[in-house]
C-alpha cells in the first residue's frame, strides 16, 4: 500500500512539473495534470476542482520569478484579474453542476486557432513594449474567466489569442500578465470548489509542488529564449494536446 501511494504522489509531482512549465511557456498544463488524476482514479470533477490548488501555487512561483526579471504591471493585471474572477466564479458555479465532456471537443478547435493566430499574426510597433485597447482587454477578460473558472486547461491560449487579437502585445509581456490574471481568478473559483467539496488537499499540495518547481523553469525558459522559443512550445504544446482532446 504505500509503495502504491509513493508510486501515485510521484507520478503526481512529475504531471505537476510538466503542467507548470508548460502553463507559463504556453498553456494546456492541466490538460496533463487534469488527466493524469483521473487516470490514477479522481473523479473529473474533484479533479478538475483539486488541479485549482496547484494552479494558484504554480502562478504565484510565476508571478514572483517575472517580477525580478523586471517583467510586471499591476495595474494591468490586478485590472484584468479582477474581471476574470468575476467570470471565473460564475464557470466554476457552472462547472460544479453541469458534465463538461462537450467543452473537450471545442477546446481542441480553439486551440488550433489560437495557434493560428499567434503563429501568423502580423507584428506591429511597439507591441512588446505596450499593451493597448486596455477597456476592451478588461470586458474581453471577463468570458476569459468564465472559461477558466469552467475547465482552466487550455486558458493560457485564450489569454494569448485575447491580446493577439486586441492589444498586439509581445508574447513575453502577455505571459508575465497572463500569469497574474490567473493567479488572481483562480481564487474565486477555487472557493466555489472547496464550498463543494470537490477539493483532494493531499493530492492538490503535491500537484502544485510540482507546478510551482515547472513555472519556474518555465519562466526562466521564457525570458532566457524569447518569443522564438515560445512559438515553438505553442506548436508542439497546441498540435499534441488538441489531438489529445478531441479523441480522449
Amino acid at each position: 500500500m504505500e509503495t502504491a501511494m509513493f508510486v501515485r504522489y510521484g507520478l503526481i509531482l512529475l504531471a505537476g512539473t510538466a503542467a507548470g512549465f508548460f502553463n507559463v511557456v504556453a498553456g494546456g498544463g492541466s490538460l496533463i495534470s487534469v488527466p493524469t488524476m483521473i487516470f490514477l482514479g479522481m473523479p473529473p470533477l474533484l479533479a478538475n476542482g483539486t488541479n485549482r490548488i496547484a494552479i494558484l501555487s504554480q502562478n504565484i512561483t510565476s508571478v514572483n520569478s517575472f517580477r525580478k526579471k523586471g517583467f510586471f504591471d499591476l495595474k494591468t493585471g490586478l485590472l484584468l484579474g479582477l474581471t476574470a474572477s468575476a467570470g471565473a466564479w460564475l464557470g466554476s458555479s457552472i462547472a460544479v453542476e453541469l458534465p463538461g465532456e462537450i467543452f473537450n471537443k471545442i477546446l481542441s478547435v480553439v486551440m488550433i486557432l489560437v495557434l493560428f493566430l499567434t503563429l501568423f499574426s502580423k507584428k506591429r510597433d511597439g507591441e512588446s513594449d505596450h499593451i493597448k485597447n486596455l477597456p476592451l482587454l478588461a470586458a474581453a477578460f471577463f468570458f476569459v474567466g468564465i472559461y477558466g473558472g469552467f475547465i482552466q486547461a487550455g486558458t493560457g491560449f485564450i489569454v494569448i489569442a485575447v491580446f493577439s487579437l486586441i492589444s498586439g502585445t509581445g508574447l513575453v509581456r502577455i505571459n508575465s500578465i497572463k500569469v497574474f490574471v490567473i493567479m488572481v481568478y483562480t481564487i474565486p473559483s477555487l472557493i466555489v470548489f472547496i464550498l463543494n467539496g470537490q477539493v483532494e488537499w493531499v493530492t492538490g499540495i503535491v500537484l502544485a509542488a510540482g507546478n510551482s518547481l515547472g513555472a519556474l523553469v518555465g519562466t526562466n525558459f521564457t525570458v532566457s529564449r524569447g518569443e522564438k522559443w515560445i512559438k515553438v512550445m505553442l506548436t508542439v504544446t497546441v498540435s499534441s494536446m488538441a489531438v489529445k482532446l478531441f479523441f480522449f
